[in-house]
């Protein structure tokens, strides 16, 4: 998954479409991620012994990765992601329309 935590992403696909969020959780496994202020649903819930509070709740679901583009931080555009070995020997994620090294 090219996605990390703190990412700026934008939405490509679905009803939140062309919507900017920072990326707060990865699920590798599933290859979804959840972004801030994207995907909110309204949750029906009972009172639990974590949850005091009945009602009708806001939260954020899991969205595919593949409905995401990264925004590079140098261009500010949404761009692909290539991997590049750097001289050091470490890996990095680059930017394939500026070519600068993203993290």
């Amino acid at each position: 998954m090219k996605l990390r935590r703190d990412d700026n992403v934008l939405v490509t696909k679905g009803r939140d479409r062309g919507k900017h969020g920072r990326v707060t959780q990865t699920f590798p496994k599933e290859g979804k991620v959840l972004v801030e202020g994207v995907n909110v649903v309204m949750r029906h819930t009972k009172p639990t012994s974590t949850l005091r509070q009945a009602g009708i709740i806001q939260k954020e679901m899991p969205v595919p990765a593949a409905n995401l583009v990264l925004v590079c931080t140098h261009c500010t555009k949404p761009a692909r992601i290539d991997r590049r070995v750097l001289a050091d020997g470490t890996k990095a994620r680059v930017c394939n329309s500026c070519k600068e090294v993203i993290e």
